[in-house]
C-alpha cells in the first residue's frame, strides 16, 4: 500500500470519526438538560480554552501573540468567536428544547449557504447546478415558514454562523486549534462571569447538584475540542470534495436522534422541506464529484 493511499485511509477515517462525534453530540447535552443553556455553553467555553491551551502545550504550539499581534486577525478572530459562541448556544439550546430536527436542517443548509457567501463575498461563480441546489433548499425553508406560520430561526441562525465563521476563517488562516483557543479566549470574560454569577447566587450547577454534573461539564471542553482535532487530522489528508460529502454524517445523525431517540415530531411539512433541501444537496454534491473527478 503507498503512503497516499494510507494517507488518505486515514484521513477519512479521522474526519468520518469527527463528524460522527459532532452528529451524536445532542445525546451529551441532553443528559445535562437540567442545567440552562446559558451555562452551558460558559462551561463550554471556560474548558474548551483550557484543554486547547494544555493540547498546544503538549505539542509546543502555544504561542499565539503572532497571530494576535495582527490587527486583521485580532479583528477576524474576535469576529469568529462572537461566531462560534452563537452556534454554540444556539445549539444546546435547540437540543434542550426538543428542537434538535430543526437543528440538524441548519447544518443541512449550511453547505448550500456557504456557496450563496461565496457568490456575495469572495466573487465565486455558481454553475447552473449550484444556482437550482440554492433555490430548492429556500423553497424548503420557505414551505415550512408557511405551513408552520413561524420562521425556523433556529435553523437559519446555525446556518448563518457557521457558514459566516467558515467564511472568516479560510481568511485567518490559522491553525484550528490556536484558532480556537483564541477564539475561546475572546469568550472567557463572558463565560467566567456567567459562572461566578451562578457562584455567587447559588443557581450556578457546578459543585451544587451532583458529581456526574460537575464532570460533564468539565469534560465539555474534551468533547468540543477532540471532534475538531480529528477533523483537522482529516481535512489536510483528503481532497474537499470528500470532506463535503461526509459533512453530512452529522446532520443526518441529528436528525435520526432527534426523532427516533428524542421522539420529536417529523410531520407531512418537514418532510416536504427536507425532501427538497436533500435534493439540492445531491445537487451541490454533484458539482463536488465533477470538480473532484476533473
Amino acid at each position: 500500500m503507498s503512503d497516499h493511499i494510507r494517507q488518505h485511509r486515514i484521513g477519512i477515517i479521522y474526519t468520518t470519526i469527527a463528524f460522527s462525534a459532532w452528529g451524536v453530540l445532542p445525546i451529551y447535552w441532553k443528559v445535562l438538560g437540567h442545567v440552562p443553556a446559558i451555562e452551558i455553553l460558559a462551561h463550554r467555553i471556560l474548558w474548551s480554552f483550557v484543554f486547547a491551551s494544555i493540547v498546544l502545550v503538549i505539542r509546543r504550539n502555544a504561542y499565539a501573540l503572532a497571530i494576535i499581534r495582527d490587527r486583521r486577525n485580532r479583528k477576524l478572530l474576535l469576529a469568529t468567536g462572537i461566531l462560534i459562541g452563537i452556534n454554540w448556544f444556539t445549539y444546546v439550546f435547540a437540543v434542550n428544547s426538543e428542537r434538535l430536527v430543526e437543528a440538524s436542517m441548519g447544518y443541512y443548509i449550511n453547505p448550500l449557504l456557504s456557496v450563496f457567501l461565496g457568490l456575495v463575498v469572495l466573487k465565486e461563480r455558481l454553475n447552473l447546478l449550484q444556482v437550482v441546489a440554492f433555490v430548492l433548499a429556500c423553497a424548503g425553508v420557505i414551505y415550512l415558514t408557511v405551513e408552520y406560520g413561524k420562521l425556523p430561526w433556529i435553523a437559519l441562525l446555525l446556518a448563518s454562523a457557521f457558514a459566516l465563521y467558515g467564511l472568516l476563517k479560510k481568511k485567518t488562516k490559522v491553525e484550528p486549534m490556536r484558532g480556537l483557543m483564541i477564539e475561546t479566549l475572546v469568550l472567557l470574560p463572558l463565560a467566567i462571569a456567567i459562572i461566578m454569577h451562578g457562584v455567587w447566587t447559588d443557581r450556578g450547577a457546578l459543585f451544587s447538584v451532583s458529581p456526574v454534573t460537575d464532570l460533564l461539564l468539565i469534560f465539555a471542553g474534551i468533547v468540543t475540542v477532540m471532534p475538531l482535532f480529528w477533523f483537522a487530522q482529516g481535512a489536510r489528508r483528503i481532497p474537499l470534495s470528500s470532506v463535503g460529502f461526509l459533512q453530512y454524517i452529522a446532520p443526518s445523525l441529528m436528525l435520526l436522534i432527534g426523532v427516533f431517540i428524542f421522539r420529536e415530531p417529523f410531520t407531512h411539512t418537514h418532510a416536504v422541506s427536507f425532501i427538497c433541501i436533500w435534493i439540492a444537496l445531491a445537487l451541490y454534491s454533484l458539482t463536488l464529484a465533477r470538480k473532484a473527478i476533473v
